[in-house]
């Protein structure tokens, strides 16, 4: 997969306000904002780029406020980064093809699907959901 670099300006003109400073300026969506992910099977994509990020079987209610996934589509569709922003320390998830910031990774997901939470803007995400 290619990188995808795009100046400031045009990701602004690309993206609505909320998503560009979710994705371009590490910036979170308030929890419980962004419910408009319909029920069904599909993929989630990167609201930046359409990479394929998440899969709906993988989908999970955590009751953290955010899209809760226990594992990406693939290692190589999402990367990580340490994020010591506002006095804590944590792992951040970012699309590995345009570098847009997703959310973060915990280690308190279902422990019979791996015990990850990856805690996932919702405004970061696109739903394309798989015809029956």
């Amino acid at each position: 997969m290619s990188k995808i670099v795009k100046s400031d300006q045009d990701w602004r003109a690309q993206l609505s306000d909320l998503a560009y400073e979710v994705t371009r300026r590490h910036a979170t969506e308030r929890p419980f904002s962004h419910d408009d992910f319909p029920e069904g099977e599909g993929l989630y994509t990167c609201t930046c780029c359409g990479a394929p990020l998440f899969t709906s079987e993988d989908r999970y209610d955590s009751g953290c406020g955010w899209p809760a996934f226990t594992a990406p589509v693939g290692a190589e569709s999402v990367g990580d980064s340490r994020d010591t922003s506002h006095g804590m320390i944590r792992t951040e998830v970012h699309c590995s093809r345009c570098d847009a910031h997703l959310g973060h990774v915990f280690p308190d997901g279902p422990p019979d699907r791996g015990g990850l939470r990856y805690c996932i803007n919702g405004v970061a995400l696109d739903f394309d959901r798989q015809d029956d």
